[in-house]
């Protein structure tokens, strides 16, 4: 028995369609998992319909390869751009704390990942001021996700309607809605995990 990704009900292996809700259903080419989207947010495979997966298992050989270049591809990036010098990145600190915001900094030490938050601030592959760090991985989507800040509630993060999902502490984001983010959270854009800090 799956899980439908749409209505969460128990449905028949390799169905083609939940018998629940009526969703067509996509499985993952690499760990064979049911979902949405183009991408398993699971292992990064390529999503395909029943049928399509008995072909596709063939050549999930030659897929994992090519996701593994697309990996160290990032990681290239994210250490080229780190490697920036500090005078460069360093007037968007003062900005928020001029502005009485408290300073928010996403980062990922393994990784190479360090951004400074911005009000009202695109992630995303192909938008924002982070697109450097993420231009090179295909599991983040073209706009991913949005910081905000909000006197009220503080600082926020907001899924995009992204492919792979955005993850607050291992909890899936709705899509448009701002979730509320403090010290010590951790945020998962599609297969990257972000520490929160806030100052």
């Amino acid at each position: 028995m799956i899980i439908c990704p749409n209505c969460k009900e128990e449905i028949e292996e390799r169905s083609h369609f939940c018998d629940q809700c009526g969703q067509e259903l996509s499985y993952c080419t690499q760990c064979g998992r049911v979902g949405k989207g183009r991408r398993c947010t699971h292992c990064g495979g390529l999503m395909v319909s029943p049928e399509d997966l008995d072909k596709k298992e063939a050549n999930a050989v030659s897929m994992s390869a090519a996701m593994n270049a697309a990996n160290l591809s990032f990681n290239q990036v994210t250490q080229a751009s780190i490697r920036e010098p500090a005078h460069e990145q360093a007037p968007q600190q003062p900005v928020a704390s001029k502005s009485g915001i408290p300073s928010l900094t996403l980062y990922n030490p393994s990784l190479d990942i360090r951004m400074v938050g911005v009000n009202g601030a695109v992630i995303g592959r192909r938008q924002g001021p982070y697109q450097q760090l993420f231009e090179g991985n295909m599991f983040i989507s073209g706009v991913h996700a949005q910081l905000i800040y909000k006197p009220d509630t503080g600082w926020c993060i907001i899924d995009k309607h992204s492919s792979n999902g955005t993850k607050l502490n291992q909890r899936d984001l709705l899509p448009d809605v701002p979730m509320s983010i403090k010290q010590g959270d951790i945020v998962t854009l599609a297969n990257i995990n972000l520490q929160v800090s806030v100052n």
